[in-house]
């Protein structure tokens, strides 16, 4: 091995200065590295748990390959430290000065003393035992309240960073095109604008934290064929781009997300981890992005093995690295001794070599990682699950709850003789995804705690309403005639029945919702339609609690339920905050963020439809959805009124659009009043309506607030004929409501002026005032 360079040398290189400008420093690093020194900045390494001092052993690769060791990898430096937190249960104290001595090992290693980043999943909250456990992402959707998601993902980067941790693999900003995807559960909604703010206000907190954000999944992985994980994706470049690409968008030019991760699937047939075009051509070039382009999970060695695009793994690391990808996760396979062997014969230019390894190092500087090990602080002062992160993801859960429908049985009260049913009533795990800690890997670990504290339904409606009674069972799939019998006989003898039914997330068929776990039809899992079925025979009025990872058809079941609320999976508060809404503590202020389907083997329902794509006469198949998008009640009544629309603004210009809306009930309240606009006329065809902005507007009974939205021309672009957005003149529709199937005042405005194509810095958002009248 060559002499190391000591950090504190006399004559410090340009490298070691960190007062000169980063491209300096890596260009003097890049000048003294081999080609082996420079594709170890490209591999992560993924160390299986280990106490502290005991020798680090590698998790097996996607092939059940043994991996290589740290000792065989660490002399060539090393890119990542993969999930030294996340893969099994450790303490905080235990994690830290596990990744300490890892990075301690992986600095002395390698000529140059460079550490590794760090990285975690970081969804739903730090990935690690005894953190926060957030909210899942289609619960951000149904708040629709970015600040609350910002200040959700400031607490998970401030933690993350006082663990040692460098990158978060979060958040996912595909949009839902079919529910029947496993992973819907991970997706913020099914409109792009949402998806990009709410995405957005998560990259800017998380950035401002010091953590490194990375996008997934780019792109196009939500729209995979019939729902199925990683299956291809036959998509348009239109709908590509007006859907697909702008959340990503967003979140690169607003939030300034440092990271992106490249998507599983193909597209017509190229797929995202060899495509150039898309990683290079669009990602760098149309989108300006500088950062890092991270692999998902073996998604390099996926080129070999499943889509079949190269022939060795060296191959494959050819492909991906010419493609634009920075770097291997979550271990090293192809970017390492294949990928040299093809750099040193000169099938791979060594360019490309240093394109990445600067990138990788350039982010480095950027972490101070250039700088030499930061100091060893104190894993034992970290506590991952404060009160106040409790509190936040109290208010998150609050916000999220979404009351479907109510005959004037909620809220429930006192006496009213409540019974508490169904597989979901007392089990902790209708709470999560399958990206938080006790989901992913607790599982595994069943003689150990959840490592935070979750109430369930039950434990949290008896603190609310003394006297509730519990006929629960703990088998989501509601296996036999016992469990249907016993919630039945439960409820007859009850004034209300709450019957709490939904999901239960895992990885890869171990579960009805997550990774791997894709739906055939969005009827719900098992027997629990019996199950309901039986309850509202009983004739008692029944409250249908839904906790889930998506939509489910209940046409049928909703129509017979006294109420319906749905939670996707709302974290380790979400006990308390649905039984709040149940007893009336909590008003209802969640909105839909993925339209409820109304017959489970219809055809995928998202609101963000042409003319023919909806209901019409020539066809027999109608998709209109039981709950639109936005669709949300409380417990008070709004109207809508006063609409204001500038009338003409040049394409290049802006009008303001205002309403008027005032509590008419005699409860105070929250709506959640929208904008949506239209194109009656178009060069190419246009959905019915999209998601233009929205307010959350607080009201006690009586008072009234304008709400005004300034929207400018770039607002209204989209891909064109000629697949350049444009901007086009004409008459643009306008619709005010309280969601996307309710909008009860309706105007329009005018572009005037020439076609125009909208630059990079096109405006991509709709400020919004609310005035209190």
């Amino acid at each position: 091995m060559t002499e190391a360079v000591p950090a504190a040398s006399a004559t410090r290189e340009p490298w070691q200065d960190r007062g000169s400008p980063v491209a300096e420093r890596v260009a003097g690093l890049l000048a003294r590295m081999t080609p082996e020194e420079k594709a170890g900045q490209l591999a992560g390494f993924w160390a299986m748990p280990a106490e502290p001092g005991e020798p680090v052993a590698p998790m097996e690769d996607d092939s059940h390959e043994s991996a290589p060791a740290l000792a065989e990898v660490v002399d060539r430096g090393l890119g990542q430290l993969t999930r030294v937190f996340g893969t099994a249960p450790v303490p905080a104290a235990e994690g830290a000065a596990r990744l300490r001595e890892l990075q301690r090992a992986v600095a002395a290693g390698n000529r140059f003393g460079i550490p590794a980043i760090a990285h975690e999943e970081c969804l739903n909250g730090f990935m690690t035992w005894g953190a926060t456990v957030f909210p899942s992402p289609p619960a951000w959707g149904a708040s629709f309240d970015a600040d609350l998601v910002g200040e959700m993902a400031a607490a998970i980067g401030a933690s993350m960073r006082a663990a040692g941790v460098h990158q978060g693999l979060a958040p996912v900003l595909d949009v839902v095109r079919d529910a029947r995807w496993g992973r819907t559960e991970e997706c913020i909604g099914e409109d792009p604008y949402l998806v990009g703010v709410l995405g957005t206000a998560y990259v800017k907190a998380m950035e401002r934290a010091g953590v490194v954000t990375t996008l997934k999944h780019f792109a196009g992985y939500s729209a995979s064929r019939a729902g199925r994980n990683m299956a291809p994706v036959a998509m348009g470049p239109r709908e590509f781009a007006d859907v697909v690409l702008e959340p990503f968008a967003m979140a690169l030019r607003e939030g300034g997300a440092r990271s992106v991760m490249h998507s599983y699937t193909d597209v017509d047939g190229m797929p995202a981890a060899a495509d150039e075009r898309l990683l290079t051509g669009l990602l760098r070039g149309e989108l300006g992005f500088t950062g890092t382009v991270v692999a998902d999970y073996f998604g390099i060695s996926f080129l070999e093995t499943r889509h079949r695009v190269a022939g060795s793994r060296g191959e494959a690391g050819a492909l991906a690295l010419r493609a634009g990808i920075d770097m291997e996760l979550p271990t090293v396979r192809c970017y390492g001794e294949p990928l040299i062997e093809l750099v040193r014969s000169g099938a791979v230019p060594e360019e490309l070599l240093d394109r990445a390894a600067g990138r990788v190092l350039a982010m480095k500087a950027e972490l101070g990682l250039l700088d030499g090990l930061p100091g060893d602080g104190d894993g034992r002062a970290l506590d991952l699950d404060p009160p106040e992160h409790r509190a936040l993801a109290r208010r998150l859960a609050e916000e999220s709850v979404v009351l479907l429908a109510n005959d004037g049985v909620l809220p429930l009260r006192s006496g009213d003789g409540v019974v508490v049913a169904g597989p979901l009533a007392d089990d902790p795990f209708g709470m999560m995804g399958c990206y938080t800690f006790p989901a992913h890997v607790g599982r595994r670990h069943p003689e150990l705690p959840l490592g935070v504290e979750i109430r369930t339904v039950a434990d949290a409606l008896r603190a609310e309403l003394p006297g509730v009674r519990v006929a629960g069972s703990k088998d989501v799939l509601v296996a036999d005639d016992a469990d249907i019998r016993a919630a039945a006989d439960a409820a007859a003898d009850a004034g209300v029945c709450v019957l709490v039914l939904g999901d239960r997330a895992g990885l890869f068929g171990r579960g009805t919702s997550g990774e791997g776990c894709d739906a055939e039809t969005l009827a719900l899992p098992g027997r629990q339609a019996e199950l309901a079925e039986a309850v509202l025979d009983t004739g008692t009025p029944t409250v249908l609690v839904m906790l889930t990872g998506r939509p489910y058809a209940i046409e049928g079941l909703a129509d017979r339920a006294a109420a319906v609320v749905q939670a996707f999976f709302p974290g380790e508060e979400g006990g308390p905050a649905v039984a709040g809404v149940l007893a009336g503590r909590v008003d209802p202020s969640g909105r839909m963020p993925i339209s409820v389907p109304r017959r489970a083997s219809g055809p995928p329902v998202t609101y963000l439809r042409s003319l023919m794509d909806g209901g019409h006469d020539w066809s027999a198949v109608d998709p209109v959805p039981l709950y639109p998008f936005g669709h949300g009640l409380t417990w008070t009544t709004f109207e809508y009124s006063g609409l204001e629309v500038g009338e003409r603004a040049a394409t290049d210009g802006a009008v303001t659009v205002s309403a008027v809306v005032r509590n008419t009930g005699d409860r105070a309240g929250t709506e959640v009043a929208q904008l949506y606009l239209s194109d009656p006329v178009a060069s190419v065809v246009r959905p019915v309506r999209r998601l233009a902005g929205w307010a959350r507007v607080r009201l006690e009974p009586g008072e009234a607030a304008r709400v005004a939205f300034e929207v400018h021309a770039d607002r209204t672009s989209f891909t064109g004929a000629d697949l350049r957005r444009v901007v086009e003149p004409g008459v643009v529709g306008v619709e005010v409501g309280r969601s996307s199937a309710d909008l009860p005042l309706r105007g329009s405005f005018t572009l005037d002026g020439p076609v125009r194509e909208p630059g990079p810095d096109r405006v991509m958002t709709v400020p919004v005032e609310v005035t209190p009248l």
